[in-house]
């Protein structure tokens, strides 16, 4: 159910590690079995943020369920994240939270409904 699409202007060279970590840690931040949680990493995106190319990234975490009351601190605590394996500072990372009714999440020939 969880998906973060992670976006970048900069290469990832521990890319596979960057996902499966965090894939543990989308997990742990939304109380959901990793094996529901999906991934994608997308490197050396042609992106600008204030007027600048300078390294940054931008996220989508969306997930059935996903806590409004609890955006503030899985935001602080992904760009925490993503700063400890990329070097951007969160000062350059923008994370949009996504809601997903269960009858508009498809998997396995079904949806979560």
């Amino acid at each position: 159910m969880p998906f973060l699409k992670i976006q970048t202007n900069k290469e990832i060279e521990n890319a596979d590690q960057l996902i499966l970590k965090a894939s543990t840690v989308v997990a742990g931040l939304l109380g959901k079995p990793e094996n529901y949680v999906m991934i994608s990493l997308e490197v050396n995106q042609h992106m600008a943020f204030g007027g600048s190319n300078e390294p940054m990234i931008y996220c989508e975490l969306k997930s059935i369920g996903l806590p409004a009351g609890n955006t503030k601190a899985i935001s602080k605590q992904v760009m925490t994240f993503l700063y400890r394996e990329t070097g951007i500072e969160a000062d350059r990372i923008y994370i949009e939270f996504s809601d997903a009714k269960r009858n508009m999440w498809g998997w396995n020939s079904d949806t979560f409904e």
